[in-house]
């Protein structure tokens, strides 16, 4: 199980580079998201049916960020992980659940150079990749 974590892990932390790199400059230019990639409340694509269990949920207070995905956890079906990610494409912080952890919530401190946007992402194992945009 450690080996399976730690090759999700290493895929994530390659597939955020890449798409930072990349997707920075063409996110820029559509202000939307690659649809059946990337899957949003707005956009659920053929998930529509999951949006409330893995559209991740962003509330702040003060300078903290809470990041919620209302999904069950278990050894076949988990959110794998969050991941907090600043309007200038700076990672602010992320957390890689396992299925033994009760729920998917992470906390964050925002920067002072944060913008005006971040983008919370929640990836599940059965259900692709999620991203909510929030103003802050």
């Amino acid at each position: 199980m450690s080996e399976r974590r730690d090759f999700l892990k290493a895929s994530l932390a390659l597939a955020a580079g890449v798409a930072a790199s990349s997707a920075s400059s063409s996110f820029a230019s559509t202000g939307s998201f690659p649809a059946g990639v990337v899957y949003t409340s707005a956009n659920p694509g053929k998930w529509s049916a999951k949006v409330g269990s893995h559209a991740p949920v962003v509330t702040k207070k003060g300078k903290t960020l809470t990041v919620a995905t209302k999904h069950p956890m278990s050894e076949i079906h988990y959110i794998v992980r969050h991941t907090l990610v600043a309007e200038n494409v700076t990672v602010i912080g992320a957390m890689t659940f396992d299925p033994e952890d009760k729920e998917a919530v992470s906390t964050y401190e925002l920067p002072n150079d944060s913008g005006s946007k971040v983008y919370a992402t929640s990836f599940c194992n059965l259900h692709d990749f999620w991203v909510t945009e929030f103003t802050l």
